[in-house]
């Protein structure tokens, strides 16, 4: 994801709300705007200052990769993150590995987690005009898979070898570029089809349709159900994703949701805001209750943030314990226990 270098102060306690000042001034660290995990943020921003809880600066469009090392290192309070780059920092692997495990072990282990958020759900999807019938007819064609590295574009590899049993390289040719250029890629006709995270509706796609009609095909059933995927649905920052097709409104016509049996099926990528395990409980809980209390304000933010994943933190669902080193907060636990959900011990710092 390419960095927009842009500071924006969202939280001002006293003009917004008319609250007393708020207690603390945190800084945070989030995606470029128009997804779920900048909506949280953006979102929480917001009712910390109306409730005088912080103020809170948020740098948005930032790579995520640095802005989790950021946490770790105590240079920001709070930010986005997919939960397999905690993972990955744990191991000292990919975009970490110049840290090695034992210092990227330490820094992780700094790291805590306030609430999650469902980034995507991936799916294929492609122009009418290109012909094709789904997930059997790729071999050969050209696929927009994401940004030249990342989790995205991992996710995506194994999806189309899950689904399809093609690799890149050998079984298809992908096509990546930064997320900044996503729109254009799609609509340049420069790939047969594309593999990448959606939500429902998806804003990318509601921009590619200017250029046509489009079909959205579902994971396969019997692909879905296959010992292979079920254990890659488990791995670090990924869940199982199910929604009636009936709900999976893409927002726009011309656009036509494909599923064997009336159940959309994809792979989520998971996330949620994160802070240091050395932020205090009080403030933890305050930031954390403060979501929970405003999630239906959140979710009528934009039509994607209902299936977003906001309030739910179901195990498998919100991707947590198993592989995935992140634990909660001490005080986002008492929020959430206060409020009356559940949260397993695995996932208890």
């Amino acid at each position: 994801m390419k960095p927009i270098k842009s500071l924006v102060a969202i939280a001002l306690a006293a003009v917004l709300s008319g609250t007393a000042h708020a207690a603390e001034n945190l800084t945070a660290e989030t995606a470029s705007p128009g997804g779920s995990i900048h909506l949280s943020m953006a979102h929480l921003a917001e009712i910390a200052a109306e409730k005088g809880i912080a103020n809170i600066q948020v740098a948005d469009g930032q790579t995520l990769t640095n802005s989790v090392q950021n946490v770790a290192e105590g240079k920001t309070d709070i930010a986005g993150t997919p939960y397999i780059l905690p993972f990955l920092l744990a191991q000292g692997r990919g975009p970490y590995s110049k840290l090695g495990p034992e210092k990227g072990a330490e820094l992780a282990a700094n790291l805590r987690a306030l609430y999650p958020v469902t980034l995507g759900i991936f799916a294929l999807y492609a122009y009418d005009s290109k012909g094709l019938k789904g997930w059997g007819d790729l071999e050969g064609k050209t696929i927009y898979n994401g940004p030249p590295r990342g989790a995205a574009v991992t996710n995506a590899r194994a999806v189309i070898q899950l689904a399809a049993g093609l690799k890149e390289g050998d079984g298809y040719k992908g096509v990546q570029v930064n997320w900044g250029q996503a729109v254009k890629t799609i609509t340049d006709g420069s790939a047969d089809a594309v593999v990448l995270p959606i939500l429902f509706p998806d804003s990318r796609i509601t921009q590619a349709l200017a250029s046509g009609s489009m079909t959205v095909w579902s994971i396969p059933k019997d692909k879905w159900d296959s010992e292979p995927f079920q254990k890659y649905l488990r791995a670090p920052g990924s869940a199982p994703f199910t929604l009636p097709a009936s709900d999976a409104t893409l927002g726009e016509a011309g656009v036509t949701l494909v599923t064997e049996d009336g159940t959309f099926r994809g792979l989520a990528t998971i996330g949620g805001d994160i802070v240091s395990k050395n932020m205090s409980f009080d403030l933890a809980k305050s930031l954390t209750k403060a979501h929970i209390d405003t999630l239906d304000r959140l979710k009528s933010k934009a039509p994607f943030a209902r299936h977003a994943g906001y309030g739910v933190v179901d195990v498998v669902k919100s991707g947590m314990c198993g592989p995935n080193p992140l634990k909660y907060h001490a005080g986002a636990v008492a929020a959430w226990e206060e409020a009356g959900f559940t949260i397993d011990d695995c996932a208890k710092p």
